[in-house]
């Protein structure tokens, strides 16, 4: 299933790996930026998103309009996204238009426009995209939970900055950012597709092998105790709610007996919270859990929506799971469904080259390697049910969060 995985490391930190596929006629490339709204001062908060939207904004040589439309010719699409730790971007296109996507992708990450005009246009964009999410209360409880996490710390800051943040970001402010952390010791180059490994690393040695390192952002460990509570008041047909923990970092031992209790507990149609709570009890359309690793913390969090008067229900019938979990771990039978589905989810993700480059870009910024796919599932096959229920403890007997929004007054 694997192709040929090739990884090079330019004198100045720039990491480049590639996987690849000659099977198929597209190609991906992406670059992961190891910086994201946790390395942001408080004056600051956004300023990785904010960045992430004007890099598009185009350079000298691809003014924003003839980028957007270099790109549709091509049948292909560019993206990104900004993370608490890194900021990616990626273009996915047909194979013979790869140097065009590289040429793209080295030219907005190293020169970009930065103009005046189009700063102020992405800053009522992103001010519109505080305000939807406002108005969403999934979105509201998530981010009310991430705060109550991690009290007084950039990890449980809204990734798209506060509207005080963003209004009084300049130009200059955007620019020294990227000045400061767009270097090559934070870039990791991810391509894969029907792609030559020395032809990429070419041009993206061409743009930034001539450039010296710079820095890594210093981070700072969570010391406040997470808030018991985070509770929003909000006329509404339905409350959310969101039940969090601190979960475990990306490279934590417990990590893949931790991805199995999540499958377990509502990763899934036959999680225990889905079939409990939404299909013998009917009081909720939608509830799962999931789980979110940094690199020196994690969470894990459920999410419900029900009508005002089926709340305090709702949350009864979830701690009476979790009481079970704590007490007595899965079975021999969820592990066994649990393991199975990791491993035909890991295979179905690997259909196509952009599923395959953000694999490489994902392993590559946060291990450092790419491992084997092999070896993805060796590790998932020796979990027992005696690791899970370890694990199960670690995380779901510490401290716990509740946010809601909506008829807090119901919760009971």
């Amino acid at each position: 299933m694997e192709g040929s995985v090739e990884t090079t490391n330019l004198a100045n930190g720039v990491r480049i790996v590639t996987e690849a596929m000659p099977q198929v006629r597209s190609a991906a490339v992406g670059c992961w930026v190891g910086v994201g709204n946790r390395d942001e001062p408080a004056e600051l908060a956004g300023a990785s998103h904010f960045l992430e939207h004007l890099l598009f904004k185009g350079t000298d040589e691809w003014p924003a309009r003839e980028l957007a439309e270099a790109v549709d010719r091509t049948g292909g699409d560019i993206n990104a996204y900004t993370s608490k730790e890194h900021t990616a971007y990626h273009a996915r296109v047909p194979d013979v238009e790869l140097p065009f996507a590289l040429d793209v992708l080295t030219g907005v990450l190293r020169r970009p426009a930065f103009d005046a005009e189009d700063v102020d246009g992405e800053r009522h964009v992103i001010l519109e995209e505080l305000l939807l999410s406002e108005d969403m209360p999934d979105d509201t409880v998530h981010t009310a939970l991430q705060e109550a996490l991690f009290p007084e710390h950039p990890l449980g800051w809204e990734v798209l900055g506060s509207k005080d943040s963003i209004q009084a970001m300049t130009v200059d402010d955007v620019h020294a950012f990227h000045q400061r952390w767009y270097q090559p010791t934070n870039l990791v180059f991810a391509a894969a597709g029907n792609v030559e490994h020395a032809m990429v690393v070419d041009a993206i040695d061409t743009a930034f092998g001539s450039l010296d390192p710079g820095t890594k952002p210093e981070r700072f460990e969570v010391v406040e105790s997470v808030r018991p509570t985070a509770l929003i008041s909000r006329p509404a047909e339905q409350t959310h709610v969101a039940l969090g923990w601190r979960g475990l970092p990306f490279l934590d031992p417990d990590r893949y007996a931790f991805a199995i209790a999540n499958y377990v507990i509502g990763g899934g149609l036959s999680s225990r919270l889905f079939q409990e709570v939404r299909e013998k009890r009917g009081l909720v359309y939608s509830i799962f859990s999931s789980s979110g690793a940094f690199s020196d913390a994690g969470t894990f969090m459920i999410y419900a929506g029900t009508a005002n008067d089926r709340v305090a229900e709702l949350l009864r019938v979830i701690d009476g799971e979790i009481a079970s979990l704590l007490e007595n771990g899965i079975t021999e039978e969820e592990l066994e469904v649990a393991r199975s589905g990791f491993e035909g989810a890991t295979l179905l993700g690997l259909e196509d080259s952009g599923s395959r480059m953000n694999r490489l870009g994902a392993a590559m910024t946060v291990r450092g390697y790419v491992p084997t796919i092999e070896d993805f599932v060796t590790e998932i096959r020796s979990v027992t049910v005696d690791d899970v229920h370890r694990v199960i403890s670690r995380v779901l007997g510490g401290d716990r969060t509740l946010a809601a929004v909506g008829a807090v007054d119901a919760l009971g």
